[in-house]
């Protein structure tokens, strides 16, 4: 017996859950639970996120994502009530090679239709951008100036506090343990307090989105991938905001995080894994990335004590999954971002409230993204780091 029933069990309060309440709940879905196994929402992925918001995308869809939500990201205090930090400080791609170039202009070319402002860069441009980068080896570069990066707890957190307000419920160290079927539809999900019934099942869970869906019975291919992330001691040699800047070549990354340099680079054979431990052994490849084609940050002494690492919930083609489930109607999947759910998650939580509210999403088109895709031809997102 159900030992209580609601509308809608998000599971999940990291960003995507958080606003996908926001998105039902201000339509007046307010018989919502939300429920996440920490013992405080905001706590998975979401709070160990780099929080970059860029438009410069391989794919029209997810460039569309980006209009949509960095548009909400600008005007988020006027709509939610909190300030999400948006900083447009730029991404500056940096490209070295002839495959690379030819590709990113064809993006460029496709960016600048769907209305992106963005720009082609010789390589002495890029260099005035970024005091110290080594350009001499450089074919070229783009530099989208509307994008950045913001405060993804301050936007997780917003979107979860107007939906309480406006009557969804929060429950926390409440992990989901199983979820109910009958006839072929969600009835319920068992969780640590109990029983919940409801009519729609929403799975917000993050890194831990095929775990959700295998209780289901359902195969969800979303997999944790840790990603560490090394901070500098305060490093002066960048006095003004420079753009988030990536090396296409090596995948190098970085950013200034206020008196600080961020920085990072994707390990290729990271296994899967919840393993949340800084990876010290990966910090010298990075370094060595970072000092090609930035010598100045050979100055740039890291501190253990705020560098962290975090998970990206990566699926085959790099695109998140939305939408229904053709095999159970009920379960709805909002997860599998790679890296770029924080910038995705306003379009995202109003796609999927469409979905349940009005049977299907529509203010953008996310048949690419549903579940279905994998067994067809991929166009995966190439631009991911």
């Amino acid at each position: 017996m159900a030992l209580d029933t609601t509308e809608v069990v998000v599971i999940g309060a990291g960003v995507m859950g958080a606003s996908v309440a926001y998105h039902l709940t201000v339509r007046g879905v307010t018989n919502v639970r939300v429920l996440e196994q920490a013992s405080t929402p905001v706590a998975g992925s979401t709070s160990r996120s780099a929080a970059g918001v860029r438009h410069q995308f391989s794919t029209p869809t997810n460039v569309q994502l980006s209009l949509h939500s960095i548009a909400r990201l600008k005007q988020f205090r006027d709509e939610v009530g909190y300030d999400a930090g948006l900083q447009q400080v730029g991404y500056l791609f940096v490209i070295a090679s002839d495959i690379d170039w030819k590709q990113y202009q064809r993006n460029v070319t496709m960016q600048r239709e769907l209305g992106v402002r963005v720009d082609l860069l010789a390589p002495q441009d890029a260099g005035r951008l970024v005091p110290g980068l080594r350009v001499d080896d450089l074919l070229g570069a783009t530099f989208g100036p509307d994008d950045g990066f913001c405060d993804a707890q301050a936007v997780a957190t917003g979107y979860l506090s107007r939906a309480r307000a406006l009557g969804a419920r929060l429950h926390c160290d409440a992990e989901v343990t199983a979820i109910v079927t009958a006839g072929g539809q969600v009835v319920g999900v068992e969780t640590t307090h109990g029983r919940i019934g409801c009519d729609v099942v929403v799975n917000a869970a993050g890194p831990w989105a095929g775990r959700v869906a295998a209780l289901a019975g359902l195969d969800i291919p979303v997999r944790p991938v840790r990603r560490s992330l090394f901070v500098s001691e305060t490093f002066p040699h960048f006095p003004t905001p420079i753009p988030l800047t990536i090396d296409v070549g090596t995948g190098f990354w970085m950013r200034k995080d206020a008196d600080r340099v961020l920085m990072g680079l994707a390990r290729p054979d990271e296994p899967t894994s919840f393993n949340t431990a800084v990876d010290w052994s990966w910090l010298p490849t990075v370094l060595a990335a970072g000092h090609a084609r930035c010598p100045a940050l050979a100055c740039a002494r890291i501190d253990p004590e705020r560098s962290w690492a975090g998970l990206y919930e990566v699926t085959p083609d790099a695109n998140p999954i939305l939408g229904r489930h053709p095999s159970l109607s009920n379960y709805v999947d909002i997860s599998g971002f790679s890296g770029h759910g924080i910038m995705h998650s306003p379009a995202a939580g109003l796609l999927i409230a469409e979905e349940i509210i009005d049977g299907r999403a529509h203010s953008l088109p996310i048949d690419d993204l549903r579940i279905a895709r994998f067994g067809e031809p991929q166009h995966g997102e190439r631009n991911v780091f």
